[in-house]
């Protein structure tokens, strides 16, 4: 995405602070919890838990947590119910920003999320009002390509296997897809020996924003700031930052 370099650099800054707080761990919980919900807990027939769970895994998050919050995603334990919701706001120098929130309390978060977005420079909009700057892709990071070769054999792979595009990304080589062949693609590169290092649906802007040097200070304080907020899972921008 534009500005990924910054941004993704410091989103990684941010996830080792997070994980010495504990918002990581509630963050991996609510992703898990999310998944099982909507597709059961069974990760070898949904892959959005499996993502989650190889995430939460790689992070540590004990496996006593992980089994409680499935057995309350599946209603085998009582639990609180959580909620899944798209905010958007715009930051200074106009800059798009879209949130993917979980919470407990809806009422609470719009609260929190306004007044974070309006004491930095920005505001929380209505719905549609950023999300048309975006569109929803599937984002395959390779970690390894087996046999494979960078080039014309790896792009004839995932475009057989359905993929729209290789680009290189901040850690590698990055195969995107439509949101809706996102585990065909994955299933088809991994069949073949590639070994992924992250999977993900996210958003990626169609319309980047420059950042002016005077801006960037500001900007990057309300992304920081929103990310570290209990209740955002993800934040997504289309501010392009200066090399």
């Amino acid at each position: 995405m534009s500005g990924h370099s910054k941004w993704h650099n410091i989103q990684r800054r941010k996830g080792k602070q997070d994980a010495e707080r504990g918002q990581l761990f509630t963050k991996l919980s609510r992703d898990i919890y999310h998944a099982a919900k909507d597709g059961g807990g069974n990760p070898d027939t949904n892959f959005r838990l499996k993502v989650a769970l190889e995430r939460a895994k790689a992070n540590n998050l004990p496996a006593d947590s992980i089994s409680r919050t499935i057995a309350k995603a599946t209603g085998t334990l009582a639990g609180v119910h959580y909620e899944e919701i798209l905010y958007e706001g715009f930051g200074p120098e106009g800059v798009a920003i879209l949130l993917d929130i979980v919470t407990d309390n809806r009422n609470r978060t719009a609260a929190d999320i306004r007044h974070i977005f309006k004491k930095r420079g920005g505001n929380l909009g209505e719905s549609g009002s950023v999300a048309w700057m975006f569109q929803r892709k599937g984002v395959l990071s390779l970690a390894s390509l087996g046999e494979l070769e960078v080039g014309d054999d790896l792009l004839a792979l995932a475009l057989e296997a359905g993929a729209e595009d290789i680009r290189s990304g901040e850690e590698g080589i990055e195969i995107i897809t439509a949101p809706e062949d996102f585990s065909k693609v994955r299933s088809n590169l991994e069949s073949h020996g590639l070994v992924l290092a992250d999977a993900e649906l996210t958003y990626e802007p169609t319309t980047p924003v420059e950042v002016s040097t005077e801006g960037e200070e500001m900007v990057l304080d309300l992304l920081e700031t929103l990310e570290s907020h209990d209740d955002v899972q993800n934040v997504y921008t289309n501010a392009s930052f200066e090399k």
